[in-house]
């Protein structure tokens, strides 16, 4: 029989546990898309806002979509304008249910969150740590990482195949101490999707213990049969995160979900994800997932402005991944660094750079208008071959908040 000091004793260590996570937890900062993206501009830290971008200036550096929420999740934006002072906490309930029976899967299966960043970095938190290694591709998407610093996982970095899928096998063999596989597809910043079956074999052969964690923000510009979400009702050992920020266009807006077995979306919340929601995100995200359209819409506007831009591209003799996102990565034949910063002067934000791929620039696919006068301004930089500097001009808010340098270095307060 166990005691009733032996059960206290037990509930003092899970509580202190449960203390010290949660606490790490709110110590670091959420890195997302438009951190990163900001701090690329000119390579220190800057505020995404704006009023640094001069007049006239096309911006294609963040993976956003230039729509923006549609009419209905507009709406519903407005109409609850009055109801701001409340926490309505109700209509999360609501959006967890709708969202659950759009994807098909219970509603115990998912948790929303304000965007897919944090359940990524609460994944992280939850199945990472001194013993367990944050496993992910490069060029891949960063954000994880930086959750790692504060989990004490080793890091390991595993260079795409040759179809610059993720590579499977290598991932395997570089980490039989695994705890957690970050799987972005269609991959950030490439825009390539890595096979359905190739997540079925890192499952039935990852470490026992390992979650799989698979990042669908740009799923609906892609194949959406190549979806994981069929292995969580599987039961498998996955995480799927699903976001509003890109092809439903709520970037600013924040909200996104995980979906998992509900013992592994128990590890995610007391991270964080029992927190109130904005309600402008829960109505905006219900107002677009009843719109009927809204995905196969877009994803043709998207496709056509993508594949006219590979077509000028391939005519001018430049080669680029063979994206099925609202983005691509662009081998510019000389130091990108370089180019971002002509490209600036032209007014024309591009994406930042990545180590692994030095020569290489992710583009965002804007409208057609943005995409034209890239054209226009890359040809113009390309032609040029002179080497300029550019950087935002500062201002009292950048003095005031923590930014990320481009190979991801935090850039303390002043």
């Amino acid at each position: 029989m166990i005691s009733n000091q032996a059960l206290r004793n037990d509930s003092r260590r899970a509580f202190l546990k449960f203390s010290a996570v949660a606490a790490a937890a709110s110590a670091f900062p959420i890195v997302n898309e438009g951190m990163l993206a900001a701090a690329a501009v000119d390579h220190r830290a800057v505020d995404r806002d704006f009023q640094h971008f001069p007049p006239g200036s096309v911006v294609i550096n963040a993976n956003e979509n230039p729509l923006g929420p549609c009419d209905l999740a507009r709406k519903a934006l407005a109409d609850i304008i009055p109801d701001g002072g409340r926490y309505c906490w109700w209509l999360k309930e609501e959006l967890t249910k709708q969202f659950a029976d759009s994807v098909g899967v219970k509603p115990e299966n998912v948790a929303i969150f304000p965007g897919s960043s944090e359940p990524l970095h609460f994944s992280v938190m939850a199945f990472t740590s001194p013993t367990h290694s944050y496993v992910t591709a490069d060029p891949g998407y960063e954000s994880g990482m930086h959750s790692s610093k504060f989990s004490g996982a080793r890091v390991v970095t595993v260079p795409l195949a040759k179809t610059y899928a993720h590579d499977i096998p290598a991932m395997l063999a570089a980490a039989p101490d695994a705890g957690l596989f970050y799987v972005c597809t269609p991959n950030n910043p490439t825009g390539t999707v890595t096979p359905h079956t190739a997540i079925e074999e890192l499952l039935a052969k990852k470490p026992a213990g390992s979650i799989v964690l698979v990042d669908e923000a740009y799923i609906h510009f892609a194949d959406l049969n190549a979806t994981a979400i069929d292995l969580v009702k599987a039961g498998q050992d996955l995480v799927v995160l699903r976001t509003f920020s890109k092809i439903y266009g709520m970037a600013g807006i924040r909200c996104g979900a995980a979906i998992a077995r509900p013992d592994l979306i128990e590890k995610l919340v007391p991270q964080g994800g029992g927190s109130a929601m904005p309600i402008t995100a829960l109505v905006a995200a219900m107002g677009s997932l009843k719109h009927e359209h809204l995905v196969p819409e877009r994803k043709a506007i998207n496709t056509t402005i993508r594949e006219r831009t590979f077509d000028w591209l391939r005519s001018q003799g430049y080669s680029f991944t063979p994206s099925q996102a609202n983005f691509f990565m662009l081998d510019t034949k000389r130091p990108v660094k370089e180019v971002i910063a002509a490209m600036a002067a032209e007014k024309v934000f591009i994406g930042r750079p990545w180590p692994v791929w030095p020569t290489h620039a992710r583009i965002t696919v804007g409208t057609q208008a943005d995409m034209d006068a890239f054209q226009t301004a890359f040809a113009k930089v390309m032609k040029n071959g002179t080497s300029v500097s550019y950087a935002l001009p500062a201002s009292s808010a950048n003095s005031r908040r923590e930014g990320f340098l481009a190979d991801g270095t935090m850039f303390p307060r002043a």
